[in-house]
């Protein structure tokens, strides 16, 4: 009892300390504890009318926020209690966690107004925004970034490099170089300056202690990598003309990045002059090791390299198996509609030879039985409808399950076409996903081991979806892509980009078939363009060696005929290439 008598007068004590039974400690105490908190509205609370009516709620959280985002604060707590000071102010200890300063030990300095009808109030001014500001003062940055970090390929050779008397600002913008100049460009990407970018990045950048004038990573590796590239900002936090905190630059150690310069060269050489793209990487980890053209960010229809989500779907629902028959046909009937194979030939057989040949008589049918809601679920596990985690990647997509209205959606959908879009690094990532035994890799420029990804699959589907892909280049429409010696995967597509129907949609079908008509178009059959190289995209998804798969390959060309005839043989020197270059 006598030690529970000591602590309570203790407590009390300190309680009295706290506050002193004064208004103006307990309100300058509350009021800093909220701005520690974020509770800007009960701060805004708190101050008199005067400040008010000077001073909206929202600028008034507004300059709190800019305070923070100027100081680089990530935390901030109070310390101690408040103090009186013989010009009558009140101060408040608080510590302030920063990214740039480290942290800093600093005080509020507030007038409190007493005797008033509205009882104790603070008298706001725009220098009570942060601790340490003395009455008149503003609290500004002055940061510079150093000199940008050597970006280095996989083998440590250089990819992108800045002169030596470059310190960060506007000249590192047009001197930074790539020793494998156009070769190197789609992957190297490109810097700029902050105010260049899109306003998220720069609020970001700016809460980072990035200066506006600074050059920055916008595109490719550069971007990707650019946390890593740039270094540390240095500089002084001032309050007026005093500084409150100061800290020097510190430039990064040269960045080695996944990119192979063999591969990459290799996969330029193989893109051409054409428009497209081309994305190599490594399966098991997602490193990427090369980039051609729009490879990240081009979306268009996938056509049938989508049948390696549709095949994992009915696969996993025991609608059919690699044995399963279907009849020939030359064409399939939804919604009153046909959909032609291509150039109205007859196919059909196992699931297997279906798959080979790509036909879609058997695929459209199999999407619509697979349902809109599991085609849907399983293309979003293999990262549709997701913002890839690579920066400047572009997003693939497709309607949601509840847009796709009737069988002639659906099965459109099924084959990759409808309003489906995807990108060449999207389509080597579902191939990843399948090399990789049904888990879905994080395409990254980023060397070294990481996590596993999320199970997309169950490895035997993914064993079995495998297997028929390496019957496409063996006897099916990939041939093209066979490299004697070694045991190749892949899958085929040809997106058509519109057709000869009347009232149809500007979307297309797979790549055996036609675009997707609307319910009004005629039952009569559709005879697609599809024999135009110009009317459609070429597209391929393969990797090998097919059992212990080591490098994985989308390519993308856009107007530039059957996928089999075009991008297989693409996708086959990138192969070739990263076989001979990674053991």
């Amino acid at each position: 009892m006598a030690l529970a008598s000591v602590s309570f007068a203790i407590g009390a004590i300190v309680a009295g300390n706290q506050t002193g039974g004064s208004p103006a400690r307990s309100l300058a105490a509350a009021f800093v504890k909220d701005w520690a908190a974020g509770e800007y509205a009960r701060m805004y609370s708190d101050i008199d009318e005067g400040s008010q009516r000077s001073t909206s709620a929202g600028a008034f959280a507004e300059a709190y926020e800019k305070a923070l985002t100027t100081a680089t604060a990530t935390s901030m707590r109070v310390t101690g209690p408040p103090h009186s000071t013989p010009e009558g102010l009140m101060t408040v200890p608080v510590r302030v966690r920063t990214r740039l300063f480290g942290v800093l030990s600093l005080s509020f300095q507030l007038k409190i107004l007493t005797g008033g009808a509205e009882g104790a109030r603070v008298e706001w001014s725009p220098s009570a925004v942060f601790p340490g500001v003395r009455p008149g003062e503003t609290l500004t940055r002055h940061t510079a970034l150093p000199r940008r970090a050597t970006l280095l390929a996989r083998d440590g050779s250089i990819l992108a490099e800045s002169p030596s008397t470059s310190g960060g600002g506007e000249s590192e913008v047009a001197t930074r170089s790539t020793p494998l100049g156009s070769i190197g460009s789609a992957v190297v990407g490109s810097v700029g300056s902050v105010e260049s970018l899109p306003s998220a990045r720069r609020a970001a950048l700016e809460g980072e202690g990035v200066p506006s004038e600074a050059t920055v990573g916008v595109s490719g590796v550069e971007l990707a990598l650019d946390a890593r590239l740039r270094g540390t900002p240095g500089g002084d936090l001032m309050a007026g003309e005093r500084v409150l905190a100061a800290v020097s630059p510190r430039a990064a150690a040269p960045v080695r990045s996944s990119v192979s310069p063999a591969i990459q060269q290799a996969a330029v050489t193989a893109l051409g002059g054409q428009y497209g793209g081309i994305v190599a990487m490594e399966p098991s980890t997602g490193e990427i090791l090369a980039v051609a053209g729009i490879g990240l960010n081009g979306l268009q229809p996938p056509g049938s390299t989508f049948k390696m989500i549709t095949l994992t779907g009915v696969l996993e629902a025991g609608i059919a198996n690699p044995a399963t028959v279907f009849p020939y046909a030359s064409y399939a009937t939804l919604d009153g509609v046909r959909l032609n194979n291509a150039n109205g030939e007859d196919c059909g057989g196992t699931l297997t030879l279906a798959f080979a040949v790509s036909c879609n008589s058997v695929f459209t049918p199999l999407g619509v039985k697979l349902g809109a809601s599991r085609l849907v679920a399983t293309a979003e596990r293999f990262g549709f409808n997701h913002q890839p985690a690579l920066s400047g990647a572009a997003e693939s997509t497709l309607p949601a399950a509840s847009e796709l209205q009737g069988e002639l959606d659906i099965g459109s959908t099924a084959i990759g076409q409808g309003k489906v879009l995807a990108s060449a690094l999207q389509m080597a990532t579902v191939a990843a996903t399948i090399a990789d035994g049904g888990r879905r890799p994080a395409p990254s420029f980023e060397l070294g081991a990481r996590p596993p990804g999320p199970e997309v699959t169950s490895s035997s589907v993914a064993q079995t979806v495998r297997r028929l892909m390496i019957d496409v280049v063996r006897e099916g429409t990939g041939t093209s892509a066979a490299i004697p010696g070694v045991t190749v995967a892949g899958k085929t597509g040809t997106a058509e980009l519109k057709s000869a129907c009347t009232h149809t949609s500007e979307t297309g079908t797979g790549e055996t078939g036609t675009e997707s008509p609307s319910k009004e178009a005629s039952s009569e059959a559709c005879q697609g363009t599809a024999s135009e190289a110009s009317n459609t995209d070429a597209w391929f998804a393969a990797f090998a060696p097919a059992l212990h798969p080591r490098i994985v390959v989308g390519v993308l060309l856009v107007k530039d005929g059957a996928g089999g005839a075009t991008a297989a043989p693409a996708a086959r020197e990138v192969i070739e290439a990263g076989l001979q270059s990674i053991h």
